[in-house]
């Protein structure tokens, strides 16, 4: 989500590099490339401003540390303020004494909310909670009939009522959430594509009489600026409590998210990474700076991990692991699982030490399924002992999944390897997997 920054800044750190201490000249120049990037990034211009400010300050006022070159000086000095401008800590929801709370979700129409409304519903049944939806949406075309489709999908109970009055549908769900014990009601109001009078009038009415606990505003992270600026106009109106970002998975350059917080003062509290409705995640300001610099996000690719791994089946393919049996059929499963993870392009990010080359470039996560298709091809036997798959057994497998003999052989040659490599670090040889990463890295710079 950060690409085009990361690798800017990346590049200013490097030319830090080599340097014996830390001068006057080397902070000038560093802040002058930070600055072109973050303006490049479409982060807002007096968001630059204070930050570079401040990092001067920093850099210039403090000493010299003997045990950091300058590139880790400038990169500390540039990560702890970037942290602090998202908010320094996760900012959770807020949720009422007595419920049911009431949580508004408002923004420009196409932001987003009816679609985030079902994924936050789908993430607090997951948290424990006992969410409800409601639309108050009552101008547009088939709005309240698109929340119930997705509610559907998540398995979000939905209150519909034959009403075109928001307020008296707002009634309708918190009474319902009374009466069937639900803590929580989403309210998925109105949108527009250019804030008017009448619909923050709308909204300044419905806060006034409900007294939402959260009123988030969620905005397009691809509109960059506009979303922005859209913030501050919400905020001033209807005092958010904090704002969503959606489509982060996109190729939107990341200055929203950057500059967002600092115009409203309001906490960023989840993020879209994706279309499905489970992408949706807290925002964690340090894991987010983490990955603008480059340094990877190990904690949330552990978490995705947790969430995703059978705990099970990663104690039985370790026991293999220890007996040398690992299989064809166990080969699957770990690219089953890996799929689970999400885009590939995101887990990548999550890696610390991952060449920029290597960031953000398109994977074929379309060749996992061909993988999992060739070995599907094969009988248990088969995929159990790859030893007896001869020619005539490989042209079959290669009927059956719809790939070339080539591409049949390109597999078990790197199931061989594999094998070869879990093998040599059983037995200590801690550099058999650079040797294996060397071997299919070819021209393509790998991360590690």
């Amino acid at each position: 989500m950060f690409e085009a920054l990361t690798e800017k800044l990346q590049r200013t750190f490097k030319s830090l590099r080599g340097e014996g201490k830390l001068s006057e000249e080397h902070v000038n120049q560093a802040l002058s490339q930070i600055r072109l990037a973050l303006l490049e990034g479409d982060v807002h211009f007096k968001v630059v401003q204070q930050l570079t400010e401040n990092i001067r300050g920093r850099a210039l006022g403090q000493e010299v540390l003997l045990s950091l070159s300058p590139d880790q000086q400038v990169l500390k000095i540039v990560r702890d303020e970037l942290v602090g401008l998202l908010g320094g800590r996760v900012a959770p929801l807020q949720f009422s004494k007595k419920p049911p709370t009431l949580i508004f979700l408002t923004g420009l129409q196409g932001s987003g909310k009816t679609t985030t409304t079902g994924k936050l519903g789908k993430w607090l049944a997951k948290s424990g909670h006992r969410p409800v939806g409601v639309s108050t949406d009552v101008r547009r075309p088939a709005a309240r009939e698109q929340l119930a489709q997705i509610a559907r999908a998540v398995g979000l109970p939905v209150v519909e009522k034959a009403s075109d009055d928001p307020l008296e549908l707002l009634k309708a769900a918190r009474r319902e959430a009374e009466l069937l014990a639900y803590d929580v009601v989403l309210v998925d109001t109105q949108g527009r594509l250019h804030i008017d009078d009448e619909l923050m009038g709308e909204l300044e009415a419905m806060k006034k009489a409900f007294q939402p606990v959260e009123t988030l505003f969620v905005a397009d992270a691809m509109t960059g600026q506009d979303a922005v600026k859209s913030a501050g106009t919400f905020h001033e109106r209807l005092g958010l409590t904090g704002v969503i970002l959606t489509k982060m998975d996109g190729d939107a350059r990341g200055g929203a998210a950057l500059s967002i917080r600092w115009v409203t003062g309001r906490p960023i509290k989840f993020i879209g990474t994706g279309e499905k409705y489970d992408a949706l995640e807290p925002f964690h300001p340090d894991r987010i700076v983490s990955r603008i610099l480059g340094m990877g996000d190990v904690l949330s690719l552990i978490e995705k991990a947790e969430e995703t791994v059978d705990r099970a089946q990663a104690e039985e393919l370790e026991e293999k692991l220890r007996r040398a049996e690992f299989t064809l059929e166990d080969f699957r499963d770990q690219l089953r699982q890996l799929k689970k993870m999400g885009p590939l392009e995101q887990v990548l990010e999550m890696i610390p030490g991952v060449a920029p080359e290597v960031r953000g470039q398109p994977v074929n996560e379309g060749r996992l399924v061909q993988l999992e298709a060739i070995i599907n091809s094969m009988t248990p036997k088969e995929r159990r002992r790859p030893d007896i798959l001869d020619g005539r057994r490989r042209k079959r497998i290669a009927r059956g999944s719809g790939t070339t003999v080539q591409e049949v052989n390109q597999l078990l040659r790197q199931f061989a390897e594999m094998r070869r490599m879990m093998k040599a670090m059983k037995g200590g040889q801690g550099d058999a997997l650079r040797k294996l990463a060397a071997r299919f890295g070819g021209r393509t710079k790998l991360p590690m």
